[in-house]
């Protein structure tokens, strides 16, 4: 195998970790070189352009392969939504503990409070309580799932998600003063524009555009390098969040392992719950791939900036999980 074609399928085989590495070094590439301010200036507007443009894209191609007929609710929607909802409320046990210990001054604060910062557990609430990610239906079909009824579950995911956000912040943050309806609302417009508009064009172009439709369909590694553009602009972005965070170091690489570790509790209670009810791979996805774009916006509309941290590394982590599930696939499979 020539090394042209060698670099082509390391390329091919690890698109996410390369995604990663991209963003992060561009960001930082600009970061560091003050000469390049003008010029990133410049593109800023472009990538705002940009990324949602390529999510557009990445659901839109997901949604031309989608069988609407499977789009029904199944059971292991309903398993994972309750596995989901006991890690959110032993998660909300966790942070009223940790701010009754922070205001009792308890010793029990020690190492400069940092394990029982609220901060570090409602950074790990942001991601446990957003809905499942609108590009999880991608990857289950790499890893051979069901993308229609993972495309199900990201839609009950998303509603759920609506209703259960404004009802749980407030009760931890007394200051927001952001009514129920229209936190529910934005949340819902949020998650229309990228999720319902791509399904609704998918379905049309299914029924009347069958030829171009089927083209689409046709190639299977479209809507995932279009979502590598993404999460490569989305590691900037995170990158840039972590740099610029206010946080102690310390608090920030206490909050980056932690999430490491939630992505396996997830990963770990998704699979368990999906064998149980016979759908292990959707169940899994459904569980720890998470909307971490909403989950970014849930920190800083209703807690502290610090605690988006926690759903900027959880998104690098889910999708080095992503890659390394890729591989397993392949190697498995051929």
């Amino acid at each position: 195998m020539s090394a042209e074609n060698s670099v082509i399928r390391f390329l091919k085989d690890w698109t996410l970790p390369v995604a990663i590495a991209m963003g992060t070094c561009c960001y930082l590439t600009f970061y560091s070189v003050p000469q390049l301010d003008a010029l990133g200036n410049e593109l800023a507007p472009v990538f705002d352009v940009i990324f949602p443009l390529f999510v557009f894209l990445t659901l839109f191609v997901t949604f031309c392969k989608v069988n609407f007929h499977q789009m029904r609710p199944h059971r292991w929607h309903f398993g994972i939504l309750v596995a989901q909802l006991l890690l959110v409320a032993v998660n909300i046990v966790v942070i009223l503990w940790a701010k009754d210990v922070a205001a009792s001054g308890s010793h029990l604060a020690g190492h400069d409070g940092l394990f029982t910062s609220p901060l570090l557990w409602e950074a790990l609430l942001t991601c446990i309580i957003g809905p499942a990610a609108s590009a999880a239906p991608v990857v289950v079909g790499k890893l051979g799932g069901n993308i229609s009824t993972m495309t199900t579950y990201v839609l009950i995911s998303s509603l759920a998600s609506a209703l259960l956000i404004p009802l749980v912040f407030p009760m931890l943050e007394q200051t927001v003063h952001v009514s129920f309806l229209t936190a529910f609302l934005i949340i819902l417009e949020k998650v229309s524009i990228v999720l319902l508009l791509p399904l609704v064009l998918g379905w049309l172009m299914q029924h009347y555009v069958k030829g171009v439709c089927a083209w689409i369909a046709a190639q299977p590694n479209l809507s995932f390098y279009c979502w590598s553009v993404s999460l490569s602009i989305t590691t900037g972005i995170t990158v840039k969040n972590i740099v610029h965070s206010s946080a102690s170091l310390l608090l920030l690489l206490l909050i980056a392992v932690s999430t490491f570790v939630l992505c396996f509790v997830q990963f770990g209670i998704g699979r368990a719950v999906g064998r149980r009810l016979g759908e292990e791979v959707n169940s899994g996805q459904a569980l720890f791939q998470k909307n971490t774009a909403l989950s970014i916006w849930v920190a800083y509309m209703y807690l502290h900036p610090v605690a988006s941290v926690g759903a900027g590394c959880y998104v690098l982590w889910q999708n080095i999980i992503n890659s390394l599930e890729l591989w397993q696939y392949r190697r498995t499979n051929g």
